[in-house]
Parts: C-alpha cells; structure tokens; sequence
C-alpha cells in the first residue's frame, strides 16, 4: 500500500473514532450537566471553532504542502523556515486573538447571546488559542512529511482526554452553578487539546532533524517569502472554513435574540438551544462517516479521471456518488424519524429533542449529498464556487432563524426549520454547480427502488415501534425493531442492486470485499 493510500485509510479510521468519540463525549456532558448545562456550552463552542480556524487561518494545509516540496527536494533548512515563519506567524495572532477573546467575553455574553452566564464558558475558551497555534503548526509539519499517525493519534489523544476529564471538571463545579460547570466541559476541551500538542511535541523532538532554536529570529527576519507563500495557499483554503465558523458563531446569537423576540426567557432559550444542537444535530450527522470515507475518495478520482480527459468516467462517478449517497441517507433518515423519543431517552435521559430530529431528519436527507457534491466541485477545481454556495447557504440559514424563531407560533422550532432550509439550499446549489460543468444522466429507475426500500424499511419499522410485544422488555423491543428496519433496508438495496459489492471500496474498513470481487 503506497503512503498516499495508507494515509488516506488511517484519516478515514481516525475521523470515525473520533466521530464517535465526539458524540460519547456530547452525551457525557449531558448526563453532568444537563439541558441547560448543554446550552451555556454549546453557545460557546461556535466562538471556540471560530478562535481555532482564526488562529490556524488554513495554516496546517499550507504547511503541509510546502513542507512535502521542501522534503522532496532534501532541503531541510527550508523546512526550518517554513516551520519558523509559522510559528512567527501563529504566535503572533495568538498575542492578539488571546487577550481580545478575554476583552470581548462580558460584552458577547451579555450583549450578543443575551445570557450573562455564558461569560465562563467564554472565558474558559481563551487558554486553547496559544496551545492551537503551536499545534496546527506541528500537525501540518507531520503531514507534509506523509506521517499521519501523528496527526490521527492527537485527534484520538484530543478525544480521549476530554472524555476522561469530564467528570472532574464538571462535578465539583456544580453546586457553584451550571455556568460553572458548563465552563469545566469547555475546560477539559482544552485541557484535550493540550494533550494533544503535548503528544505532538514529543514526536516532534523524537523525530525531528532539525533545531528550532538556532537562529529563530534571524530565520523569522528572511522568512518574507516563505510567508507571502505559505499566505497563498492558507487564505483561500480557510475562507470556506471561516465561512462556517462565523456562521455558527452568529446562530446562537440570532436564535438567543429571535427567542427573545418570541417571548421566551433567556434560561428557557439556552435550554432550547442546547437541546437542538446538543442533542438532535449531532444525532443527525452521525452516519455521515460514510459520506465522508465517499468523498475523501472521491476528490482524487475525479480529478484523476479530468486530468486524463475520461467525462464519461467523471459522470459514471458522480452517478455513483449520488446513488451511494442515497442509500446511506435513506437508512439514517427511516430510523432516526421512527425511533427518535427511545433514542434521545436512552443516551441523554430526556426525549425533548426528539421533536427536532422528527422535524429535521425528512430534510436531512440531502445532507448526505452535500459531502460528495463538495468533493466532486474540488475534484473539478470548483472549490470558490463551493465556497460561495455555502456562504449564500449561511446567510439564507441566518435570516431564516431570525423570521421563523421570532414567531412566538414556532419558536425554537423555526430555528430547527432554518437549520433544514440551509441544508437543502446548499446541496441544491452544489448539485446545480456541478450539472453546469459535467452534464450526467440521471438513473430515474433507480431512484424509484431507492424511495421503495425506503417506503418498505419505514413501513416494516413504524408497524415494530408501534405494535411493541408486552413480553419483551422495551429498550431491547426498539433494538430489535431498528435491527429488522436495517436488515429489510439493506436486503432491498441487494435485491434492487443499489450497492455492488466493487463500490465497498469506499466504505471504511471493506476494502478486503472489493479486492475479493476482483479475484472472482
């Protein structure tokens, strides 16, 4: 397997353990904290992303890039300066995204989300932008010189730590007051994040060839041109990211104050808030690693098969793409409607947000397409026009929740309307940006047998959910009724031939099915 492959499946494992780890650890906090805990918390994560992409500014890809040229040609004090301008670089917007973050967090908490208490969690954000501007450094360094372990084990590190941390940074803050607690989660986020650079720092010092220290300055000094050209390659790869992130920076402002606007008290719209995106969102995207594992291979396959000019090859992919992307959002879709009030009581002890998933998870399903759709428009070297289709889609999701959650008849769910109303505009849009370029078919026959073996998996589930057996215990009834939803889903898309066993290739950890297709 060729270091290029072989960093792709360690990525692909590591992003899906650490999704999952990622959801362990929502539903951690949840049980520590509660709703209103969840809220104060998730107010502030969107300003935690937004400290993070500022600081990196796209850093880690640039650097990367640059480092993999200068390794190629043997040039190992231009790596030193690459590294040196980077960290001159990140260590400087640290000084002064560090104290700003400080300044700003009374202001943001009492004026923008409208909920003083949110100041602690704020202020427990501040410490992450030095350890991330070392980090993102050493992180684009090891991919530049194609060692992804390094960067897939901090993830995991990261993870593992904040989870471990959780319930020491929360439980003796409590009797203080949620705000206190919610302020120790985002603490052991940071505290994940420094064991991680920790981590990073020993490889670096194990691996490394070359001394920073020697002449730091002197390399800072004639780094003029290293900069304009590490500046090059980070600033268009982080707009699309700071896209994003302001976005999710401004949502629970908008939400908080359309709440307001609603006549719903500012503890009761912290509570909301923290139910929608705390509970049902991430619930949402959870299947999205296999869209993911999609589109991770998908980018280089379609810019491999533009490049040798092979358009029936680009179109017979993107078909796949779309046809392999339906099916997963098929079966997420059936189950998370059916059996959201079982699965939001058992993981967080409330099934409020069921609601949310009832509402979102029909709309959702294009979510699934957005992923492939964004890979293929990079593929096609379309990555500003994917940039521009979602920041029409952030700003479409903003007014959105402003009209909708200001309506005391909708409220919280008007934001949860908005969050699906983006979400079908953006892929509508991707989808309409790749058929001006490459003009494929569409299968209809094959749409047709997807929307049966959905119609047939949510018949077969809704009569299960509903029509529980008395002898069996309820928790293992909704089990095994998911369980002979999937199967009957599954078994349909075998029938109907919607997934061939030589498109496994794509999926995370079934390579071996694919090479086995080929021995045949």
């Amino acid at each position: 397997m060729s270091k290029f492959l072989q960093g792709t499946v360690i990525l692909i494992a590591a992003g899906f353990i650490t999704k999952i780890l990622g959801f362990i650890n929502r539903i951690v906090v949840a049980r520590m904290i509660g709703d209103e805990g969840v809220g104060l918390y998730m107010m502030a994560v969107p300003t935690l992303v937004l400290a993070i992409t500022a600081t990196q500014i796209g850093l880690p890809v640039a650097i990367s890039k640059l480092v993999a040229e200068a390794e190629a040609a043997g040039d190992r004090q231009r790596v030193k300066q690459i590294l040196v301008v980077s960290l001159a670089t990140t260590g400087a917007l640290s000084i002064v995204l560090l104290p700003a973050l400080i300044a700003a967090a009374p202001w943001l908490s009492r004026t923008m989300f409208t909920d003083p208490r949110t100041y602690y969690p704020l202020l427990a954000i501040a410490p992450i932008v030095p350890i991330v501007a070392i980090s993102s450094v050493l992180r684009g360094y090891f991919q530049g010189r194609q060692q992804m372990k390094p960067y897939a084990y901090s993830l995991l590190m990261e993870q593992i730590v904040r989870i471990s941390l959780i319930a020491l940074c929360t439980q003796p803050l409590l009797p203080y007051g949620v705000e206190y607690a919610a302020a120790g989660a985002m603490a052991s986020s940071v505290l994940g994040e420094l064991a991680a650079l920790l981590y990073l720092l020993f490889l670096f010092k194990v691996k490394k060839s070359i001394r920073l220290r020697t002449k730091f300055f002197h390399y800072v000094q004639a780094g003029k041109e290293t900069f304009v050209r590490l500046m090059r390659i980070a600033l268009p790869t982080t707009g699309g990211r700071l896209i994003g992130s302001l976005s999710w920076f401004f949502e629970p402002i908008v939400v908080a104050n359309s709440l307001a606007l609603a006549g719903i008290a500012a503890s009761t719209a912290t509570r909301q808030y923290g139910q929608l995106v705390g509970y049902a969102l991430p619930l949402l995207t959870l299947p999205s690693f296999i869209t993911y594992a999609l589109s991770t291979a998908l980018v280089p396959a379609i810019s491999e098969a533009m490049a040798q000019r092979k358009l029936l090859l680009v179109e017979y992919r993107i078909a796949q793409a779309m046809r392999l992307s339906l099916v997963t959002g098929g079966l997420s879709t059936v189950v998370l409607y059916l059996f959201a009030e079982p699965l939001m009581r058992w993981m967080y002890g409330t099934s409020e947000a069921a609601i949310f998933i009832q509402v979102m998870a029909p709309f959702f399903i294009l979510y699934y397409f957005q992923g492939p759709l964004q890979a293929v428009l990079q593929g096609l070297d379309l990555a500003n026009a994917a940039m521009t289709n979602s920041l029409i889609g952030a700003v479409v999701k903003l007014v959105c929740i402003f009209v909708l959650a200001s309506r005391p008849s909708l409220g919280i769910i008007g934001a949860a309307l908005a969050t699906a109303v983006s979400t079908v505009l953006v892929t509508l849009l991707h989808f309409a940006t790749v058929v001006k370029v490459v003009s494929f078919s569409i299968d209809a026959r094959e749409y047709i047998k997807a929307l049966g073996a959905i119609i047939a998996a949510g018949a077969i589930g809704y009569a299960l959910s509903r029509h529980p057996l008395l002898a069996v215990p309820a928790p293992l009834w909704t089990l095994l009724a998911m369980a002979a939803t999937a199967a009957l889903y599954a078994a349909c898309l075998v029938l109907f031939r919607l997934i061939r066993r030589e498109e496994l290739v794509y999926l995370p950890g079934l390579h071996w099915l694919a090479g086995k297709n080929k021995r045949k």
